[in-house]
């Protein structure tokens, strides 16, 4: 006789929100993979379980002034070079595999460099296998005999299930077997030998207090996170060599729990471990690899493993299903192999495998900064937006990082010199990850059915023994019956015989009558007792339950008046909140108001400024011009009043020649040009002599030669042979003048020559003070001019060479004035210009004729 199974007791009933404020900090353990030759220099070294010492290798040491920098990082565990996969399953991934039978969440993720063991780890190799296998050998070894028929359960888009009835579960069956679907591996087929010896596990692994009451579903995924884009794994697509179809990638999507799952993937349903890995492998042919410089066979993507756990509870009777969705409990342990981190000028990758290289770093470089945040927050209180959108592997998973399970990572290394640079990089990571807690997953909610109705309407383990039933022990009590056989017509003892054995079993019968009638007086006094017990014991409780309802209700009097009061204080704080934020808002508007107004203020202080120095400047300019206009205007004044004082001098003087001699002799009146001709003072000097003495050639001194001059003789005149030559000395002479030479002068002369009237040539020197201006440039402002000028003998003029000096200091002025050249003419240059100098003749209008 098999002894009976004991029942699974019951777990104690968590109450929602219990666990709410426990965390527990993300598991980060070291697995160091041994090196590749003996001989091989290596950065990493285990001190003890928990640490590892990195050293900076020798030609690091050279490169950084001979600095040998040794830096010790700890951890949950290290596992050396000859750890055991099995070692370390039972440590990083058992207790996952535990708490996902028992309704909770895992994600368990691999890191570390390209080549550093990380797809070895997860998955293993023939004949040890990783810890993808183990898993499922635990989940199947531990529900194995609770799974619930296939297609029970049945997975739909929006990340939850249903239930089918066994009918309906059966008819699907039936319809799936009579097309087959490659994507539902069958359970008799033969195991494929490519992996056979990875799931062959010799260590029997199964899960303590497993719900007996309940049935169980396992579902699987396989899905890839290439350059940031989601594939199905499992996806089958109809191949077509003409138009092949490239695989379509997938959407993130958030269920009504706020779980984060991919939409549109498939999902298999398994009933075994090999059907399990069988799933797996041929995802993992599909998965992305290439050859690189330091890998053979690396990773190019992030795959990520899907299991998920359906648990129903059985109904009343423990035969079937209970068909209430609410009951139904769906736990996930994700398995990630992450892409290595690599730096492309060791890798030598190229094109796309530099692109692949680019977007696998960016990920990670999210996840760390994801890290970096929620540690930030957990420390310094901060309330800082975790970036998990920036890339879809953090998108994925941030539903663990806010409290939906466990979370843990196992750091691959290798101890190689050539990697130590990522491998400080990889525990620098580590180091964050350790300081990041993870609120704790509440315990699931248990239905209130009674347990051990699965095994209730049969008896566990064969027959319970073998005493008879009551009814064969009262007849056997009973003295037996004599033979009732008569074969003699004169038999006289056998009717008495039998008379006196019924007479004493009905004597018997009516003692045990008897008997049980007393017992069942006894037994009712006994129940009477029990009942008047029960009674007291009810009343008792009732007077303990009236007491304990008056305590309630007057707490609850209390809770309702503190809610009131709660209520007035929230109603009060909401009109404070309202209050303030009207005041903040009208505080903005106030210092924009004033930020506006203050800007407009100094745009118009601004303005005036620009105005006043505008009007200044106006004002200036126009002083300057009515100055000069006035001086033009008072020199025209007395050049007019110098011309009639001449006119009346010379008919003074022709009215004196007629008085004073004789009448006989009619003097002729000299014409014009001859009048210009003559020069007669307007003093009491005579009028100069026509056969004087000839005089010297010299040359005419300007009375300003005391001053710099800037001689300017363009390269077009032409040389005169006139005794008077202009002579000026310390002159600078240019052809073109410039801002240079100007800037050296205070007078400036200009030698024009022009073609008179009567053929000959006119030299003009135009002379004019050189003045500075406002915009740093030199003007010239012309102030008179002097004319050489040569004239032939024949006809009625004479050959002459005048030179009109500037005015006397005592008014008087020269005869042989001429109008014209009293002008003024001004020439301004502006600073940096190459131009010659352009001039404007302001001409006075000639004096009429008396």
């Amino acid at each position: 006789m098999k002894p009976a199974r004991a029942k699974t007791p019951r777990k104690p009933l968590v109450k929602k929100g219990s666990q709410t404020n426990l965390k527990d900090p993300v598991g980060v353990y070291c697995r160091v993979r041994p090196l590749s030759f003996p001989e091989q220099e290596g950065c990493i070294e285990v001190i003890n379980n928990t640490t590892v010492q990195l050293h900076s290798p020798e030609g690091y040491r050279l490169n950084r002034n001979g600095d040998y920098k040794e830096t010790q990082y700890s951890f949950k565990q290290v596992f050396g070079t000859h750890t055991t996969q099995k070692e370390l399953f039972n440590v990083v991934a058992c207790p996952l595999v535990d708490d996902l039978i028992h309704g909770k969440n895992g994600l368990l993720f691999t890191y570390g460099v390209t080549g550093s063991g990380k797809t070895h780890t997860m998955t293993g190799s023939p004949g040890e296998g990783g810890l993808l296998p183990r898993c499922l050998d635990m989940i199947f070894n531990s529900i194995g005999s609770f799974q619930a028929k296939r297609y029970v359960f049945k997975s739909n888009d929006r990340n939850s299930m249903d239930i089918q009835c066994e009918v309906d579960a059966l008819l699907e069956r039936q319809k799936r077997e009579a097309v087959p679907n490659p994507k539902t591996p069958s359970g008799k087929r033969q195991v494929d030998p490519e992996f056979a010896d990875m799931i062959t596990v010799r260590e029997f692994c199964k899960a303590e207090e497993v719900d007996e009451d309940s049935v169980y579903g396992v579902f699987v995924s396989y899905i890839e996170i290439y350059n940031n884009y989601i594939y199905d794994l499992l996806e089958e697509v109809s191949f077509d060599p003409t138009k092949p179809k490239l695989p379509q990638s997938k959407m993130l999507r958030e269920d009504k729990n706020h779980n984060m799952y991919v939409a549109g993937c498939t999902e298999v349903e398994v009933k075994s471990t090999e059907e399990a890995f069988e799933v797996f492998w041929r995802g993992q042919k599909k998965r992305r690899i290439a050859n690189t410089h330091l890998n053979r066979e690396s990773s190019r993507s992030h795959s990520v493993f899907n299991i998920r756990l359906v648990q129903a509870p059985l109904d009343a009777d423990g035969d079937n299903v209970l068909q209430e969705k609410e009951q139904i409990i769906i736990s996930q342990l994700s398995l990630v192999d992450l892409a290595g981190s690599e730096r492309t000028n060791r890798t030598k990758a190229e094109g796309n495998r530099l692109r692949e290289a680019g977007n696998i770093n960016q990920s990670l470089m999210t996840l760390r900064t994801c890290m970096e945040v929620l540690r930030e927050n957990q420390m310094y209180g901060t309330n800082k937006m975790v970036p998990y959108r920036d890339s879809k592997l953090t998108h994925l998973f941030k539903n663990y990082f806010d409290g939906e399970g466990k979370v843990r990572m196992i750091v691959c290394v290798n101890p190689k010199a050539e990697d130590y640079e990522e491998s400080l990089q990889v525990m620098r990571f580590a180091e964050v990850t350790q300081e990041v807690e993870v609120a704790r997953p509440v315990d699931k909610a248990i239905c209130g059915l009674t347990p051990g109705r699965r095994f209730r309407n049969h008896v566990r383990g064969g027959p319970v023994g073998d005493e008879p039933p009551v009814t064969n022990v009262v007849l056997q009590s009973f003295p037996p019956l004599p033979s009732c056989e008569i074969l003699d017509i004169n038999d006289e003892q056998t009717l008495p015989r039998l008379i006196e054995a019924l007479e004493k079993r009905h004597h018997l019968r009516q003692m045990m009558i008897d008997e049980f009638h007393k017992q069942a007086n006894t037994f009712k006094a006994l129940l009477q007792e029990c009942s008047t017990a029960v009674l007291n014991k009810e009343n008792y409780i009732h007077g303990k339950l009236n007491d304990q309802e008056k305590v309630i209700s007057g707490q609850k009097l209390e809770i309702e008046r503190l809610e009131k009061k709660n209520k007035t204080l929230e109603y009060k704080i909401e009109i404070l909140e309202k209050t303030t934020t009207i005041y903040e808002e009208d505080k903005r508007n106030l210092q924009q108001e004033l930020e506006t107004q203050t800007q407009k203020l100094q745009r118009q202080f601004s303005d005036k400024r620009r105005l006043e120095a505008r009007l200044q400047g106006m004002v200036t300019e126009t002083s300057m011009k009515w100055q000069k206009e006035c001086e033009r205007r008072v020199a025209a004044t007395q050049l007019e009043m110098q011309n009639k004082l001449w006119v009346k001098d010379e008919k003074l003087k022709q009215l004196k020649a007629i008085v004073t001699e004789p009448k006989t002799e009619r003097p002729e009146r000299p014409s014009r040009e001859r009048d210009r001709e003559k020069v007669i003072p307007r003093s009491a000097s005579p009028p100069p002599v026509p056969n004087a003495p000839p005089i010297r050639l010299r040359h005419r001194r300007s009375r300003s030669a005391g001053d710099r001059w800037v001689d300017h003789k363009p390269a077009s005149n032409v040389q005169t042979e006139t005794v008077m030559q202009p002579h000026v000395p310390h002159a600078i002479t240019v052809a073109v003048p410039n801002e240079k030479a100007l800037a050296k002068c205070e007078k400036y002369m200009l030698t024009h020559q022009e073609l008179a009237s009567d053929g000959e040539i006119e030299t003009k020197l135009i002379k004019g003070d050189v003045f500075k201006t406002r915009g740093g440039g030199q003007s010239v402002q012309f102030t008179e001019i002097e004319t050489l000028k040569q004239e032939s003998p024949s006809g009625s003029r004479k050959r002459r060479s005048s030179t009109v000096a500037p005015a006397q200091p005592d008014g008087t002025e020269s005869e042989w004035t001429d109008v014209e050249t009293r002008c003024s003419v001004a020439v301004e240059m502006r600073a940096g210009s190459q131009l010659g100098p352009g001039y404007q003749h302001h001409a006075q209008p000639k004096r009429k004729k008396p």
